[in-house]
């Protein structure tokens, strides 16, 4: 018998606000939470925007010692965590923590602190042969990022599999369909899954701005990142988390869980092809679509939604109306795509992951968040980007998808569950 995997808890930290429900209330209403970098002096590079999350570790629950000790990134993780246990009201249970696990995805890890540390040991850059005095008593942990998996598991008293899974922007999405791979697999019956990114850092504002790849629309923040726009130029540094509360669903229902999704197929692909280039017939990512489908047991006409990439760089938009068209046909057309990148920005690894959140969230709202800032349409795009405002409608299933730096394509599917009223 295929065991079936379900969420029961999400918990979100994403710019515009902390918290599951005030992530849906900005992406649902279409606010952007783009601004100038407030992080750092942004003033020496070319993109000088970002989409901050405002997040105070102590009015989060991160007491003094740990906020020193865990980098911003392990922060957003640990209180997506608690906010998705606390939904998904999982009971603990000495007895059962060997069958819970943690997958947790990460671009860059935790970047910040390892730069401050290596600020620290070098001199600002000065020294070639670092002192290693000069570092803090934490720098290994922030130098693995397996570190960040073992708060997580630390936290949720979970002794099974603990991994990290790592492969640029589609992190997230990967660390997810890992974690249900294991449950459907029987390795776990619970996972804590998700990802987490806080990479709005000098050092990563440099790497992008060298490839530009970021939007240097610097004198309008709130409007940059203008996906499957005529004038989009890159998209916008973002950063957040969202951690999901993975189970099989027969053991969810016994308990009375609340279903908020079931996660019905993933696949991933990769063009072997180049590092940061897209062919432009998105042949990959559609494969990883028409393989995640097939695993769903379900038809391109079945999808009700799809929750784009939708980064604005002019390839990938390219790309992704180029692979939607081949992997859904004709349906490519009727249905609804929306990128909420277009609000909370690319928060590179952990992007995936909030975009499974919102996903689900799609499903059992029945609504379709917007694509901001699309005004003025490529008309070489001509598919339903859901523009400017949010759609009531039923999702009895959605699509979500995702592409990385080395040619990373994923795919997953997910569906409202059997018995749940529209």
């Amino acid at each position: 018998m295929t065991r079936r995997v379900v969420i029961t808890g999400i918990g979100v930290v994403a710019p515009g606000g902390i918290g599951t429900k005030q992530f849906w209330e900005t992406i649902t209403e279409g606010r952007t939470a783009t601004r100038t970098i407030t992080l750092f002096d942004p003033a020496p590079f070319r993109s000088r925007i970002a989409a901050e999350c405002d997040f105070d570790a102590a009015e989060a629950g991160i007491g003094g010692p740990d906020a020193a000790r865990l980098d911003r990134a392990a922060q957003f993780a640990l209180v997506a965590l608690r906010e998705a246990l606390a939904d998904s009201a999982l009971p603990a249970h000495p007895g059962t923590a060997h069958r819970t696990g943690v997958s947790l995805g990460s671009a860059v890890g935790c970047t910040r602190k390892l730069e401050e540390e290596y600020v620290a040991v070098s001199d600002r850059g000065r020294q070639w042969l670092v002192d290693h005095t000069a570092a803090g008593p934490h720098l290994y942990d922030h130098f693995v990022p397996s570190s960040m998996a073992a708060e997580l598991a630390w936290e949720a008293g979970a002794e099974g599999p603990c991994t990290v899974v790592s492969a640029g922007c589609t992190s997230g999405l990967d660390a997810v369909g890992h974690a249900a791979a294991l449950i459907r697999e029987g390795t776990a019956d619970v996972m804590i899954a998700g990802a987490t990114d806080a990479p709005i850092s000098p050092i990563t504002v440099a790497c992008f701005d060298a490839i530009k790849a970021t939007s240097p629309r610097n004198d309008d923040p709130a409007t940059a990142l203008r996906p499957f726009d005529r004038t989009r130029n890159g998209f916008v540094l973002g950063e957040g988390a969202a951690i999901l509360v993975l189970e099989e669903l027969t053991a969810a229902r016994r308990r009375g869980a609340h279903l908020h999704a079931e996660i019905t197929g993933y696949a991933v692909r990769s063009n072997a092809y180049h590092m940061t280039g897209l062919r432009p017939d998105g042949r990959e990512m559609a494969a990883a679509v028409g393989a995640a489908l097939a695993e769903a047991r379900l038809a391109p006409q079945d999808v009700a939604y799809v929750n784009a990439h939708g980064t604005a760089t002019r390839q990938n938009d390219v790309h992704e109306t180029a692979a939607l068209k081949r992997s859904l046909g004709a349906h490519a057309h009727a249905v609804p795509v929306s990128s909420i990148k277009s609000m909370i920005g690319h928060s590179l690894g952990a992007i995936g992951a909030i975009e499974i959140a919102a996903t689900a969230l799609a499903i059992e709202h029945g609504v379709v968040p917007p694509t901001a800032n699309l005004t003025d349409p490529d008309p070489e795009l001509d598919l339903d980007y859901v523009p400017l405002t949010a759609r009531q409608q039923d999702v009895p299933t959605a699509l979500t998808v995702g592409s990385g730096f080395g040619g990373f394509q994923s795919a997953m599917v997910l569906r409202r569950p059997e018995g749940r009223a529209a």
